[in-house]
């Protein structure tokens, strides 16, 4: 399992996860500050929705009205929630939708599966895993480059072997 382990790490790490781009959960979402709030069965109309969540939502307009009430909910309270973040939590967030937006769909159907793998590893695989993580950023955008290069081209004897001779230091979290 450890040697699996590893090899998902570098997967990972070679192909910067958007995964692992987020420092931690999102906070729970704030209490309802209305007392009508639309029920998650009902459709909640355009023109319910306060200027200020309007904004933010304003690129689901053309399709609002087509949505299920479950996905507005779901968007009412993610927005509901961005209004709490912090303005560098909220430029994270940003960043990782536009590296998302850039992806293909080959490299989107990548990150999910990875997203999958790593949200069925244990506590003491997701910390290894972050730490291989922290030691692929400390390096130089050259040696990151030049890692990748060379694992694109290693076979999968060679990566386990490379893997085995790069332990991770001990420490952690």
């Amino acid at each position: 399992m450890l040697r699996t382990t590893w090899i998902l790490a570098a997967l990972l790490l070679i192909g910067s996860s958007p995964v692992l781009a987020a420092r931690g959960p999102l906070p729970p979402p704030p209490p309802p500050n209305h007392a009508d709030a639309p029920s998650p069965a009902r459709p909640v109309p355009w023109s319910r929705l306060d200027p200020d969540t309007r904004r933010m939502l304003a690129p689901m307009r053309p399709r609002w009205d087509r949505m299920s009430p479950r996905h507005q909910q779901h968007l009412l309270r993610r927005a509901e929630r961005w209004k709490h973040l912090s303005p560098e939590r909220r430029e994270r967030i940003r960043e990782r939708i536009a590296r998302w937006e850039r992806m293909t769909p080959e490299q989107r159907r990548e990150a999910r599966a990875n997203h999958r793998r790593y949200e069925h590893m244990s506590p003491q695989e997701r910390r290894a895993l972050h730490h291989a993580y922290e030691r692929f950023q400390s390096m130089s955008p050259q040696q990151r480059d030049k890692l990748r290069r060379e694992w694109r081209r290693m076979t999968p004897e060679q990566r386990k072997r490379w893997m085995h001779d790069h332990p991770p230091s001990s420490g952690g979290r």
